[in-house]
């Protein structure tokens, strides 16, 4: 009888897909879940493809302003002398597009769509990712606590969670978002203008990623690692925050990947109805809002923001579904 063969060392604590990575160099090497799920998103050229998009849109709203400083842009610079006196519309065909204006010109003002269109990369980024972040921090928390402590708390919460997504969150964000337009907290213009918009979005989205939380916490603190910090004596808190939240990384950020296009919607929408960013400064809502007016003579100033909401939004889908995918490989 042949005696069995004891593997020890890595080699038995690796994962199945590190003992064949290693197998075909000949010798077997350890890996980590995080290298484990990098070497699947890898594999995935649509999920790499949303990603690197998604790296260029953020460079680019991240260096808008500099970009425009150094090629001196100004998104509310007028050019009357491309547009026709009679009819308002950019002269030449294809919205007045040119070398000097590459995406055209806007009716009626023949300020340049191109640096509008980067001036309002980052309003819509700011507001997708601040009100990503609130969601997330209150989502993650409340779920965390109620899936831990369950009993009356974890009900509480739940019942807290249905109130917040009963509420009509269109028209109540077009309700707060006009009411404060002229001014509160100190804060005026632009900046009240983001303050407001991250705040609605973003604390009235919390228990969508509160309920998923929750059910995770609920199959986690049953689990020997959780009884085992218990044994050691370690309290409430260090569990929720050093034992339970580390592992529920990789569906917050899943969540935050799917959410965050659906916050640039969001936002598109306020400002196209008139309640979110308010001109002259730029904003892709508001020159779709702008554009409904000439879409019919004009179909270019309606085409490029409408461009950029959807590539800005696939990308993030797509990222979303390839780091799903990566992480949790039975999702497929």
């Amino acid at each position: 009888m042949t005696a069995p063969i004891e593997t020890t060392g890595a080699a038995a604590d690796a994962q199945p897909e590190a003992v064949l990575a290693g197998a075909e160099k000949g010798q077997i090497e350890g890996r980590s879940l995080g290298q484990i799920a990098w070497s699947r998103f890898k594999r995935d050229r649509v999920a790499v493809a949303g990603g690197v998009i998604v790296i260029l849109l953020i460079a680019l709203a991240i260096l808008s302003r500099p970009i425009q400083a150094m090629f001196g842009l100004d998104p509310n610079a007028f050019h009357q002398n491309l547009i026709v006196p009679d009819t308002s519309l950019p002269k030449g065909g294809w919205g007045g597009m040119s070398l000097d204006h590459p995406l055209g010109v806007d009716p009626k003002f023949g300020r340049d769509i191109a640096t509008r269109i980067l001036e309002g990369s980052w309003v819509s980024l700011v507001v997708a990712f601040g009100a990503t972040i609130l969601s997330n921090v209150l989502g993650a928390v409340m779920g965390v606590v109620a899936g831990y402590y369950g009993g009356r708390v974890d009900s509480i919460i739940s019942r807290l969670m249905d109130i917040f997504l009963a509420f009509p969150l269109l028209l109540f964000a077009i309700a707060i978002s006009a009411t404060l337009q002229g001014g509160a907290f100190g804060l005026n213009g632009l900046p009240l203008h983001l303050s407001v918009l991250i705040f609605v979005i973003g604390f009235f989205n919390w228990p969508y990623l509160g309920r998923i939380v929750r059910g995770q916490t609920l199959a986690l603190r049953e689990r020997e690692f959780v009884d085992a910090a218990r044994g050691m004596g370690a309290k409430g808190p260090y569990i929720l925050f050093r034992e339970l939240m580390p592992n529920l990384v990789g569906p917050i950020i899943v969540y935050s990947t799917l959410l965050i296009p659906t916050n640039i919607l969001f936002e598109a929408s306020l400002s196209f109805l008139g309640v979110g960013i308010q001109p002259p400064q730029a904003s892709w809502g508001g020159m779709l809002r702008e554009a409904v007016t000439y879409y019919q003579v004009d179909p270019q100033y309606m085409i490029v923001p409408g461009l950029a909401i959807f590539i800005t939004v696939l990308a993030f889908n797509l990222l979303g579904d390839g780091l799903r995918d990566a992480l949790d490989p039975r999702s497929r």
